[in-house]
């Protein structure tokens, strides 16, 4: 829908400039006066054309058709063809609708100059032109050829402002409905994330409570059952391979709920990311449109983040753009800035604008959820982000930093990986295949028989897991 409506706004002036030759081309067909004013016609269908595609063009153009008109280079209006000049009102109105407020003041004190140069071609006569507006509407010049000339710059210039007044309208209409729409659409990408954040947070209490209740409680089966295999001499009654199968059962739960963990904080787990990096610059094109001014910079050469790391970055950009339009309004001025020479990504989101905010900013301790939820989003990302006025107190910066993703090799290899688990009892010894017998064998009888080999010899120090 919003191509459909930039191809609408981009083909309008065209067309009005087709529409406007063929009428003027038709309405002068009868007397002849085609050939002699073609060329007028066409630098003002042109200037038409080109009102909304080069705006300082089309008002170049409107201007040098009376000037040539004044110096006689061209056919000068008559009293069938100076309301040709409509076309200067048409081109106010696109140039208008630009959100530029400079072109806008140029575009209206150019109508004013051309007011009064279109006044004095109709209203004052010369030799290759005795007959003017007095003469053509039957005054004679009774009223004065000050007053027509007054009176016809007033005329001219209240149709063109008119014009200019109504495109600048037009114009803040659309943007009051495009900025309302980005609002909406604001609102249920919050409650998007904060329905994201709550799963995220969710995610995060079963991971902790899944390793707090299991995992130890699997851990002590394992040790407890290594013991008894440890005592299968003094305790015929146990069989050394009921326990075996105990202590294989229990070491492959621990795995599993190992796998579990690293399950519910994977990526594609609950939640399957939409947006990516590749989706800023659609969201910087759509907030162009506003009237914003946005540049992006890029530097070094991309590295490989994850689905949900990319969600993260887009949204963190989104938020950004988002409190830049309602606290600097539609005016603001954002830089933003992605360096890919470090560890991972820096991104800096740099703006400035002294327009008018689209809502009053907070104060005082609560200052809203938009910053919160950048912050928590970096650290889900396994980054970090900062959000303050700029140094020079013109602007706001926000600083995030988002880690490239790890290797699996190197991932596997790290002691991140390993989680909260003793690498010990992944591998089938540890504290607690030896510590158990040494402690039980004396109780159980005076002279115990050593444990296995492999579940009797005691964990090198650096093996011990102080999390276990």
């Amino acid at each position: 829908m919003t191509n459909v409506r930039r191809w609408q706004r981009h083909v309008a002036a065209p067309v009005a400039a087709v529409v406007y030759f063929a009428f003027w081309v038709a309405s002068t067909w009868g007397n002849g006066g085609v050939a002699d004013n073609a060329v007028v016609f066409g630098l003002f269908a042109m200037a038409i054309g080109l009102a909304y595609w080069m705006p300082v063009t089309a008002l170049v153009l409107v201007v040098v058709v009376p000037v040539l008109q004044l110096f006689g280079v061209v056919e000068a209006p008559r009293e069938d063809t100076w309301g040709a000049y409509v076309a200067i009102a048409l081109v106010m109105f696109f140039v208008a609708v630009r959100p530029s407020p400079w072109l806008r003041l140029a575009a209206l004190l150019i109508a004013a100059g051309i007011a009064a140069l279109g006044a004095w071609l109709l209203a004052v006569p010369t030799i290759t032109r005795p007959y003017v507006w007095s003469s053509w509407v039957g005054t004679g010049a009774a009223g004065g050829l000050r007053l027509e000339f007054s009176l016809l710059t007033a005329a001219l210039f209240g149709v063109f402002a008119g014009a200019w007044a109504i495109g600048v309208a037009f114009a803040s209409i659309r943007r009051v409905l495009v900025i309302r729409q980005a609002l909406e659409a604001t609102e249920t990408r919050f409650e998007a994330t904060d329905f994201e954040l709550r799963i995220a947070q969710e995610r995060a209490r079963i991971s902790r409570d899944v390793h707090d209740a299991l995992a130890h409680s699997l851990a002590v089966v394992v040790s407890q059952a290594q013991g008894a295999i440890a005592l299968q001499h003094t305790r015929p009654e146990v069989t050394a391979e009921s326990l075996q199968n105990i202590a294989e059962v229990g070491r492959t739960a621990l795995l599993d709920v190992r796998r579990l963990v690293e399950r519910i904080t994977q990526d594609d787990d609950v939640t399957a990311p939409r947006e990516t990096l590749a989706d800023i610059e659609g969201l910087v094109s759509a907030m162009r449109e506003v009237g914003m001014d946005i540049g992006v910079t890029e530097e070094g050469e991309p590295g490989e983040l994850a689905p949900s790391q990319q969600l993260a970055v887009y949204r963190i950009v989104q938020e950004s753009l988002t409190n830049a339009l309602k606290h600097a309004g539609t005016t603001s001025k954002v830089v933003i800035a992605m360096d890919w020479r470090g560890p991972g990504l820096s991104l800096l989101v740099t703006s400035r604008g002294r327009g008018a905010p689209l809502v009053a900013a907070r104060t005082g301790v609560d200052r809203g959820a938009g910053v919160r939820g950048m912050v928590e989003r970096a650290r889900l990302a396994g980054g970090w982000l900062t959000a303050q006025p700029s140094s020079d107190g013109t602007g706001f910066e926000v600083t995030v930093f988002v880690p490239t993703r790890r290797r699996p090799d190197s991932a596997r290899t790290s002691g991140a990986s390993t989680g909260n688990y003793p690498r010990t009892l992944l591998d089938g010894t540890g504290a607690g295949s030896s510590a158990a017998p040494a402690a039980a064998a004396p109780a159980a009888a005076p002279a115990p028989t050593p444990a296995p080999a492999p579940s009797a010899a005691p964990p090198a120090p650096h093996e011990r897991d102080p999390h276990a």
